[in-house]
C-alpha cells in the first residue's frame, strides 16, 4: 500500500472514529475515556467538535495534500489536548485510566498522521 492510500486509510478511519467511537467508547469505558466526576454538558461540546473534525476528515480523506492544514490541525492538537490529559492524568490519581484511553489514541493519531503525511515539496 502506498504511503499517500494509507493516509487517505488513515483519515477515513480515523474521521470515523471521531465521528461514532469516541461517544461509544465513553460510554462503554467512561473511565479510559470520561473524566471524574461526569461532566455531560463538557462531554456534549467535546463530542460536538471531534465529531465535525471527524466529517472533515472523512472529506479530506479523498484527496489529503489539498488538506494539509487541516491534517496538521489534527496532528498538533490531538498532541496538546493528550499532553494536557497526560498532566492532568499524572496528577490526579482518579484518571489514572485515562492513561491505556483517550491519551494514548490521540498520541496514536498524530503519530500515524505524522509518519503518513508527505513532506511539502518545494
Amino acid at each position: 500500500m502506498s504511503r499517500l492510500k494509507a493516509l487517505k486509510l488513515a483519515l477515513f478511519l480515523f474521521g470515523l472514529f471521531f465521528i461514532f467511537g469516541i461517544t461509544l467508547m465513553m460510554m462503554l469505558w467512561p473511565e479510559g475515556w470520561g473524566w471524574e466526576p461526569r461532566q455531560y454538558k463538557y462531554e456534549q461540546m467535546i463530542l460536538g467538535i471531534y465529531a465535525t473534525l471527524g466529517i472533515f476528515l472523512v472529506l479530506a480523506s479523498r484527496n489529503p495534500l489539498l488538506h494539509r492544514s487541516l491534517i496538521q490541525f489534527t496532528i498538533w492538537s490531538s498532541i496538546v489536548h493528550a499532553s494536557i490529559m497526560l498532566a492532568q492524568a499524572l496528577y490526579d490519581k482518579t484518571e489514572y485510566t485515562n492513561l491505556m484511553g483517550d491519551i494514548p489514541a490521540l498520541y496514536l493519531v498524530a503519530i500515524v498522521l505524522w509518519v503518513l503525511l508527505p513532506k511539502k515539496s518545494s
